[in-house]
């Protein structure tokens, strides 16, 4: 889709014309085109046509989005947490690449009117990859999600909306499908009873980061929740990781939720529906670099309860994430869009032998992030001294 007020959807254009000059964009607009970027959030390129001082004129582009008010019933609170985080990484670096994002006239970083809840930020030249196992890249993705983290180390986490409640609390997760599997609407736990078993046989192990932080023995971090390398902005040709987007899930966390999550996703040999799913495994290599890349930038900001906690992280992610699919097809698939009637069912299966092949190479991947925390720590403390 390419739109501009002479070709195209006239209408689009003219909506997002409103919407530019309502965040007090400069120069005149030139065109718009629709990103397939995301599954929840509409997101339009719009350009504009600006002077570049010498009197030659150049576009210069920007992302405007209009937030799924649906998935995201506190837009409000959502645009105030990446408004306090956005604004404390400029300040402690601001010669880095960041998101940045316009304010009205009125001071706020968002728009609601009758055509939705909008927002508009800098658009970043780059590439991202949906999937990648290339050792550089896999690295760099750890290391601009551990960066993300080590800047915001001191920030007080506390201090942000939780805009999705209970939403790595893995207790809770599998308290509200017990009382889901009681009811059993549909007549489906049936159909999952080799899952169930499985899940409800490694409950505690699951569970282990919540019950280490409602212990008090993790700290809270301000965190990403949505760690997929797809995330994350690579420059061109030198993969050198740019920064970390789609912000709309920070809020406060464990370390170890960030990093699970990322295991989870990448190393998975597999899709995440795939058909066969007992041929999920965990790619060491993978790990490994994603493990040395998260580690050479949060080393020395991690307790050491969090380093040791990281290894298990993913195995309680994935797990988690099981139990969240099996819910949602014991209540007929009212939360994640499916293609097939088993769709979620898969996805659980899926997870579930994921989780069973890191449990067996647990202690290959605990090795793994031992070795690259001291490498890093002791790294830190030779350039102090």
């Amino acid at each position: 889709m390419h739109e501009s007020p002479k070709n195209g959807n006239r209408e689009t254009a003219r909506l997002l014309q409103k919407i530019g000059q309502a965040f007090g964009i400069p120069g005149p607009f030139f065109s718009c085109e629709e990103i397939k970027m995301g599954n929840v959030n509409r997101t339009y390129k719009v350009n504009y046509v600006v002077d570049d001082g010498e009197g030659t004129a150049h576009l210069k582009s920007y992302l405007a989005q209009r937030i799924n008010t649906y998935a995201f019933r506190t837009p409000e609170q959502l645009m105030s947490n990446i408004e306090k985080v956005t604004g404390t990484l400029k300040r402690k670096a601001p010669g880095e690449v960041y998101l940045d994002f316009r304010h009205t006239a009125g001071g706020k970083n968002y728009i609601a009117d009758e055509t939705g809840f909008w927002r508009l930020c800098n658009f970043i030249p780059s590439v991202t990859f949906n999937t990648c196992s290339d050792p550089r890249v896999v690295r760099n993705a750890g290391k601009a999600f551990g960066h993300f983290q080590t800047m915001l180390s001191d920030f007080d986490a506390s201090s942000l909306f939780c805009t999705i409640p209970d939403f790595h609390d893995t207790r809770v997760r599998y308290e509200t499908l017990v009382r889901n599997l009681k009811d059993d609407p549909l007549g489906r736990a049936g159909e999952a009873e080799k899952e169930i078993d499985y899940l409800m046989s490694v409950r505690d192990l699951a569970c282990r980061l919540t019950d280490l932080f409602r212990q008090g023995k993790l700290p809270l971090r301000v965190t990403h929740n949505d760690t997929k390398i797809n995330n994350v902005l690579f420059e061109e040709g030198t993969f050198r990781p740019l920064t970390v987007i789609d912000l709309d899930t920070v809020m406060p966390g464990l370390a170890g939720h960030d990093f699970g999550d990322a295991i989870r996703f990448a190393a998975n040999t597999v899709e995440e529906d795939c058909p066969d799913g007992d041929r999920a495994t965990l790619d060491l290599n993978v790990f490994w670099a994603f493990t040395e890349g998260f580690l050479s930038e949060t080393a020395c900001s991690l307790t050491k309860n969090e380093v040791d906690s990281l290894a298990v992280s993913g195995f309680c992610l994935a797990c988690e994430l099981a139990v969240r699919f099996l819910n949602d097809y014991i209540l007929g698939d009212k939360y994640f869009k499916i293609s097939f009637p088993e769709h979620n069912l898969v996805r659980a299966r899926c997870q579930i032998a994921l989780s069973k092949d890191m449990l067996k190479k647990m202690d290959a991947m605990d090795a793994l992030v031992q070795r690259y925390a001291r490498k890093y720590a002791d790294r830190k403390n030779t350039d102090e001294n």
